[in-house]
């Protein structure tokens, strides 16, 4: 039964890898062809209008971060330090990492859902019937327009998240803000700024993925579309947390 079953789940990974694969070649063969008008569509329905949803994730991962990494400054006299921590451990790690689950939720179940009702509607195989390519037309400008959506909104993210870890600092640690962006111009890099943001394309990509090969994969009507929903969510977080193992590493080595 053991065996068995690690038997089914190998297989399992090796399907879901080969689709994977399969869609983002499909997707790079199909860049100079893209539907623009679907793109447009995909990058406001992704990104703008999860823009709010950002906006209230930038509030409180400044805030968190900043008073997580003002414990430790405090208690090892680097108070002034408080600017650089903050904004590193931002930049580099919880930001684009905190993001990704976030838009995972949002834009990867959206995604996947609108994809499966497509698919188990016969919309998706109505478009092959008459000639037309419903992967140019429809799906790979999704995958491009929700991954740039992500990384645009993790831009946006950061900035307005190192505003939020200036004021926390003011009222937590009684930092001036002065300070705190002496700090934070000092000793961050950009080679800091350029990790988080090759990480927040990496998560968004993923993200653009796994839902769409979700939603491709939906079968049995309404039910099916939920399963792809909540399949979009759990595998695009695992995507996150397995890339972010590997990357980490990898730009620290880069960047330093």
């Amino acid at each position: 039964a053991v065996i068995r079953a690690l038997g089914a789940f190998g297989l399992g990974v090796a399907r879901l890898t080969g689709a994977l694969a399969l869609v983002l070649a499909r997707t790079t063969l199909n860049l100079p062809r893209l539907d623009r008008r679907e793109l447009f569509r995909s990058i406001v329905l992704f990104g703008y209008r999860s823009l709010p949803l950002a906006l209230m994730a930038a509030t409180l991962i400044g805030s968190t971060v900043v008073l997580q990494a003002g414990v430790y400054a405090v208690k090892f006299g680097a108070r002034l330090y408080t600017g650089w921590a903050a904004g590193y451990a931002l930049t580099r790690e919880f930001g684009p990492l905190l993001l990704g689950l976030v838009m995972a939720a949002r834009i990867g179940a959206r995604n996947a859902a609108e994809l499966a009702l497509l698919n188990v509607n016969g919309q998706i195989e109505g478009l092959r019937g008459i000639s037309l390519d419903p992967f140019r037309i429809l799906v790979a400008p999704r995958v491009v327009g929700s991954a740039i959506a992500i990384t645009c909104l993790g831009s946006v993210t950061f900035l307005v998240a190192v505003c939020f870890e200036a004021v926390s600092s003011y009222f937590s640690l009684g930092l001036p803000l002065r300070v705190f962006f002496d700090s934070y111009q000092d000793m961050l890099r950009v080679g800091d700024l350029v990790g988080g943001l090759t990480k927040t394309l990496a998560f968004g990509l993923a993200i653009a993925l796994v839902s769409t090969v979700a939603g491709l994969r939906a079968k049995g009507g309404a039910v099916g579309v939920g399963q792809a929903a909540a399949s979009a969510v759990v595998l695009s977080c695992a995507a996150i947390f397995s890339l972010d193992l590997l990357l980490t590493p990898f730009l620290t080595r880069l960047f330093g």
